[in-house]
């Protein structure tokens, strides 16, 4: 998930100082791994997403989930890696093919590249953006402690490993209400980060997520909260802020949507009553 590379560490002398020429350091440097994934469904390209690898099964899993396509785990049948036909056939780990269950539809094809930015780039038309959950987290009648949110940023921040050693990852983390980890993934896309976490949970028989709060590492954007409906999540909590569509999508899904959630601070933009304390 990481690589070495030598950079040039360049560090200006002080501002009161005579010399004003920067200091010049030769060193290694950590770098966060970005790769693309092809993702094929009975050997038909379906999407490519550029990732970090690692829970590359989740993170296809997830996408599925998240797309519509399925929301058990006995609606993937295998899920493996395989050869890629720009590489001469051999194995690069880059490329997965997913065969579903008798009777499940493979989403639509995504029309061109998913950059690590976004989740929802290459739909072909606007009907394409909003998806229908077969879950319903409006009806979720979980509430969580103030305190307990407050906690959640610095137990995400402590569970991301990569992160440490490259400063350029995102990270999602499914928790109980009660400030339980389930599970905690990074990416260099914060959408593969959240599917990652959702497939996991997908492949652990967990959905719907009731009784759960997904912490996200930055901004809730309208695909994130999506994201969250299609798995059944109550609570949506990030450390910076949400999107309007975000928060209008929340609303109308009946999501509890926390934005700015820092130190002992927090603000709550919808479904304000499940939050106690």
């Amino acid at each position: 998930m990481t690589v070495r590379r030598p950079v040039l560490r360049l560090r200006l002398g002080q501002a009161d100082g005579a010399d004003q020429r920067p200091h010049r350091v030769q060193r290694p440097d950590s770098l966060a791994v970005e790769e693309p994934l092809e993702l094929r469904v009975g050997g038909q390209p379906l999407s490519v997403t550029m990732r970090t690898p690692g829970n590359d099964v989740e993170l296809a899993h997830g996408f599925l989930l998240t797309e519509g396509a399925v929301a058990r785990r006995d609606e993937v049948r295998t899920v493996r890696y395989c050869h890629s036909h720009d590489d001469g056939g051999r194995n690069t780990y880059n490329v997965l093919d997913i065969e579903l269950a008798a009777g499940v539809a493979p989403p639509a094809g995504r029309a061109f590249l998913t950059t690590a930015a976004c989740g929802v780039c290459g739909k072909a038309a606007l009907d394409d953006v909003r998806l229908r959950s077969r879950y319903e987290p409006a009806s979720d009648a979980c509430q969580v402690d103030a305190a307990v949110l407050a906690r959640l940023p610095a137990r995400l921040r402590a569970a991301q490993r990569v992160f440490d050693s490259t400063g350029g990852l995102h990270a999602a983390g499914l928790f109980t209400t009660g400030g339980e980890q389930l599970w905690v993934r990074e990416d260099v896309g914060r959408h593969n980060a959240v599917d990652k976490v959702l497939g996991a949970a997908l492949l652990a028989d967990a959905l719907p997520a009731a009784g759960t709060v997904l912490m996200v590492s930055g901004r809730a954007s309208f695909e994130l909260t999506q994201k969250a409906a299609m798995a059944g999540v109550p609570v949506l909590a990030a450390v910076s802020a949400p999107s309007s569509l975000a928060a209008e999508l929340a609303e109308e899904l009946g999501i509890t949507l926390v934005g700015f959630l820092r130190g002992d601070s927090m603000n709550v933009y919808t479904r304000a009553d499940r939050i106690t304390g």
